[in-house]
């Protein structure tokens, strides 16, 4: 019979196609590593993988054993979770995933706090665009997600938290800069420096300028919310920030003016998520609750409905 370990293995090289960095990702030799693919090919009596010196490609059994593969190791680590709830809830490892327009701007107002109150909770947390997140959150690479919104939430639970306005950033002699804030059509006929592919933020902006008759600037993406902050500042061009972000940074920068907007209000909305399945569910709406009672004065908190849901 194939054992947990060789699922593990075998997760891990589907996801690197790389024996290499698969075995590091295992902690284990490369030899080691291939051996028990091997020992599990045999097993199965079915090839898994297409070996050659160039690269290592998953054959068609190999992918579908691998998704069979990641949902037992997933029914098992839910075991894991709901006896270790049961002894000690909010104990233990909780790997969670955080945007990475919002992790570094948000958490600090949380951590600490939540630490001392959980001492024997271990949290990792990974930084990554929201499509990502979200496939790692249903793969069972993660436990629970702090995104936002809209998402995919086939298998997925959750509840929003908050919802953060956005602010235009423009270069501190703009025409604009004199003002105390701006309305949405004022940025009409705009060329807006955005994100590149791949995060959320970017979509929002574009869906606002296409309301309101801006464009992209499409000479240049930009892959975080500090490299668009130095671009304003090099009169590239304006974008629109999260206000967790001008709070914490943007506001700071000389070079640049930060305006609230007006008429509408540009926001995005941030949720928890976690894989229905999961048995943590009770701890993860307490995380929930706790990063609604830290938010700053930036954002606005949502309601907490009956079932500590509100609409996805």
């Amino acid at each position: 019979m194939p054992t947990l370990r060789q699922f593990r293995y075998l997760t891990a090289l589907a996801d690197c196609l790389n024996f290499h960095k698969a075995a590091e990702a295992c902690h284990v030799s490369q030899p080691s590593m291939s051996i028990q693919i091997r020992d599990l090919e045999t097993k199965l009596g079915v090839e898994l993988f297409e070996r050659t010196r160039r690269k290592v490609v998953l054959t068609p059994i190999g992918r579908e054993v691998a998704e069979r593969a990641r949902a037992v190791l997933r029914e098992v680590q839910d075991i894991s979770d709901l006896a270790r709830s049961a002894r000690a809830p909010l104990s233990g490892p909780l790997r969670l995933g955080v945007i990475a327009t919002l992790g570094p701007y948000l958490m600090p107002y949380v951590l600490s706090a939540f630490r001392e109150e959980h001492p024997d909770l271990r949290l990792y947390m990974r930084e990554d665009p929201s499509r990502r997140l979200e496939r790692r959150l249903k793969d069972g690479d993660l436990d629970v997600i702090l995104v936002d919104f809209p998402v995919d939430m086939d298998g997925l639970d959750g509840f929003a938290l908050f919802a953060e306005p956005l602010w235009l950033a423009v270069a501190a002699d703009h025409p604009l800069a004199g003002r105390p804030s701006v309305k949405a059509g004022d940025l009409a006929n705009t060329d807006l420096l955005l994100l590149e592919e791949g995060h959320c933020l970017r979509q929002q902006v574009l869906e606002l300028a296409h309301r309101v008759g801006a464009r992209e600037h499409t000479g240049f993406q930009a892959t975080s919310l500090d490299t668009l902050r130095q671009m304003v500042a090099s009169h590239i061009g304006p974008t629109l920030l999260p206000a967790l972000y001008v709070a914490a940074e943007a506001a700071q920068d000389r070079q640049i003016k930060v305006l609230p907007i007006t008429d509408p209000v540009p926001t995005r909305t941030v949720g928890l998520l976690w894989r229905k399945r999961s048995t943590r569910f009770a701890e993860f709406r307490e995380l929930g609750t706790f990063i609604r009672t830290r938010l700053p004065d930036v954002v606005t908190p949502f309601p907490v409905a009956p079932d500590a849901k509100a609409s996805l």
